[in-house]
């Protein structure tokens, strides 16, 4: 145990001196906050805007940027260290394959996850100051750990691709080309279903379908309280089939649990 947290403190430093850790805060923070204010501007107001109105404005934007971002921050976890001989190097020292990528995943999950509770969370204090509505603490802390849960996920997944190639610029591609194909094509793909299948599909075969996607869950997790009214596409389908939050928290919790032990069983039987 005392490796693993040994490797994760150099990772979480890494990253602050590296400056992912200001530079995705800050990101993360003007963005909520310009919609925080300006996201009632389309109906003509300017202003703070209703929590529900805030939650999926800033659901649309994390699910798109935070897999990104963890997908940049993991890609090259295993391979660019092979490639500059620092993985050998680390092995040899009393550390097992295991420790050392789990070691990896809580430094590099404790920066991502520290940006999403720093940046997203000033979209909280400026809704608490600025306006009387109810529920926002426990409202963002769904929000904020979802979305935690959401970009440990993709590190999970980075890692997959980390150790599934021998060069930096092939995992780089591939980084690129799986958050395209969660972020974008597969919510293209089940619309073109909705659309393509004669008799359409019901309301719990759209959300298992859903459950395939760690992005789709996470914004089901966000938008399931809402009123139709703010959800829109096979989202406003699929937010009424009867699954509770702890349910798709749980299916989150597995997109997280399952790819790295994946990447762990990979990383012991890699030949370095």
């Amino acid at each position: 145990m005392n490796q693993i947290f040994t490797v994760a403190n150099k990772e979480f430093h890494d990253g602050l001196r590296s400056r992912w850790l200001v530079s995705i805060t800050l990101i993360f923070a003007i963005l909520s906050l310009g919609l925080t204010y300006f996201g009632s501007a389309a109906s003509g107001t300017i202003g703070v805007a209703s929590l529900a109105t805030t939650i999926a404005s800033l659901a649309s934007l994390a699910v798109f940027l935070i897999p990104l971002i963890a997908l940049l921050v993991s890609y090259d976890s295993f391979v660019g260290e092979q490639e500059s001989g620092t993985l050998l190097l680390l092995l040899t020292y009393p550390l097992s394959k295991s420790q050392l990528l789990l070691g990896k995943f809580i430094g590099q999950g404790g920066i991502i996850a520290l940006a999403t509770l720093l940046g997203f969370g000033t979209s909280a204090i400026l809704l608490a100051t600025q306006s009387n509505q109810e529920n926002i603490a426990s409202t963002f802390a769904l929000f904020i750990g979802s979305a935690i849960l959401l970009g440990l996920s993709f590190t999970a997944i980075a890692y997959i691709i980390s150790l599934a190639v021998n060069e930096k610029s092939k995992a780089a591609g591939l980084a690129l080309v799986t958050w395209f194909l969660f972020a974008l094509a597969f919510d293209l793909a089940l619309l073109a279903l909705l659309v393509g299948i004669d008799d359409g599909l019901s309301q719990q075969g759209l959300t298992q379908i859903m459950l395939l996607n760690p992005a789709d869950i996470f914004r089901l997790v966000n938008l399931t309280g809402l009123n139709n009214s703010e959800v829109s596409g096979a989202l406003a389908v699929a937010i009424n089939a009867g699954y509770s939050v702890t349910q798709l928290l749980l299916a989150l919790c597995a997109w997280v649990i399952v790819p790295l032990a994946l990447a762990i069983a990979l990383f012991k039987g890699k030949t370095l």
